[in-house]
């Protein structure tokens, strides 16, 4: 990564904050551009999730060293989200942000609809598999592209022209991925200036506290956890980690979208980073759908702030079924559209505060959105970092 495109980035992301502060909604002239970029990405997700998950389970060379990763990076995304919605808890109650807020609750909110522990699962295995690569559900494709890949290795070489060609498939998609990657300062502009635009200042004043604990947590987050662990774990450096990752993050703050940022994410952890690709295509579409360390921050901070908001009080009995739901709900969850949202509402459900509550952060949910899912593509980035480390570490000790 150049510094030239570094700066190209910060330029837009500067650029965008300008033209959306100077001509309001008008700013929205500008999203066909964003539109544009996002069409791009998304039309190369699904060959590229499918392709490279499958060269990665053939690269594995066998099933226990799926279940390995797959062991290391579910731990991982566990014990890290359970310190995200640890700090997100910390700062909402050093911040305050719900004491002394002049806001009316307009609209009763409605419960979005939530679906059983044992649906979710179910639903993770496709029925359909072309329909699941039709509509784009990525669980589902994660799903069929493992047992795929486990297929190809079991029949062995009767199977090879089907694995040269997934090889091929996801060569092919890494160079479509380099290609769109060189738009992503456009497409920054184009996303983000409208919601500048949008949203404006007045909109954000009223609730700057609660918008500030989320973006504190979210950067103690990222500087001491995944610090932590990419140094510690995955021995490199943190600069050198959060300056590889840089332009993912500034996608995953214009998109809102982990899924949507995954292509660049790919790219970045494997030139930027130094993460093989067998690593990275098993590591990252799984965390762009079950890894929600900003999102459980913003479950701790939205919490505190309703219940003070209420006047409502948290025992810490409370405060650890809080910690505990949203982190295994970020696994729950996966695959629902709103995650972040129905999250909340099993939250909130579980402590016994108002849904109503919701309705209070639904004006900023878009700024909030931003900003965790930003730490949502770190927070897989640095899982691929540590995995990788681990997994170069047990082949050289086994070889």
């Amino acid at each position: 990564m150049s510094k030239r495109f570094v700066y190209q980035i910060v330029g837009a992301f500067v650029l965008a904050i300008i033209i959306g502060l100077i001509f309001g909604e008008r700013a929205s002239y500008v999203q066909p551009l964003g539109d544009l970029f996002l069409n791009l990405i998304k039309f190369i997700i699904v060959p590229l999730i499918l392709s490279t998950i499958i060269v990665g389970v053939t690269s594995a060379g066998d099933v226990k060293k799926l279940g390995r990763l797959g062991g290391k990076t579910i731990s991982y995304y566990l014990v890290t989200s359970f310190a995200a919605i640890s700090i997100g808890l910390v700062v909402a109650y050093i911040i305050s942000p719900g004491t002394g807020l002049d806001v009316t609750v307009e609209e009763e909110a409605s419960a979005p609809e939530t679906q059983s522990v044992i649906d979710t699962i179910l639903n993770i295995i496709p029925t359909n598999p072309i329909e699941s690569l039709a509509t784009g559900n990525i669980l589902q494709i994660i799903f069929f592209a493992i047992f795929l890949g486990i297929g190809i290795k079991l029949v062995g070489e009767k199977a090879r022209p089907v694995e040269r060609f997934f090889e091929g498939l996801a060569e092919i998609m890494y160079k479509i991925t380099g290609l769109v990657m060189k738009l992503v300062p456009i497409g920054i502009f184009g996303l983000l200036a409208p919601i500048v635009g949008e949203y404006g200042a007045a909109v954000l004043l009223p609730l700057i506290k609660l918008i500030l604990a989320v973006l504190i947590a979210c950067i103690i987050h990222a500087a001491v956890v995944y610090s932590i662990g990419v140094k510690s774990l995955g021995k490199l450096s943190p600069v050198q980690f959060f300056k590889g990752i840089f332009p993912a993050a500034t996608v995953a703050f214009s998109t809102c979208s982990s899924s949507g940022t995954l292509p660049v994410t790919m790219k970045n952890t494997q030139e930027n980073l130094g993460v093989s690709k067998d690593t990275s295509s098993f590591v990252l579409p799984l965390g762009a759908t079950i890894n929600m360390d900003g999102t459980a921050i913003y479950q701790g901070v939205a919490v505190v702030f309703i219940a003070q908001y209420f006047g409502e009080s948290l025992s810490f009995a409370q405060i650890l079924t809080v910690a505990l739901i949203a982190t295994l709900a970020s696994i729950g969850t996966a695959g629902v559209p709103g995650a972040g949202m129905v999250m909340l509402t099993m939250v909130l459900a579980a402590v016994n505060l108002p849904l109503e509550g919701i309705a209070l952060i639904a004006g900023v949910d878009r700024i909030l959105d931003m900003m965790r899912t930003s730490v949502n593509v770190m927070g897989d980035a640095s899982a691929s970092v540590v995995v990788d480390a681990s997994e170069k570490k047990h082949d050289a000790q086994a070889a």
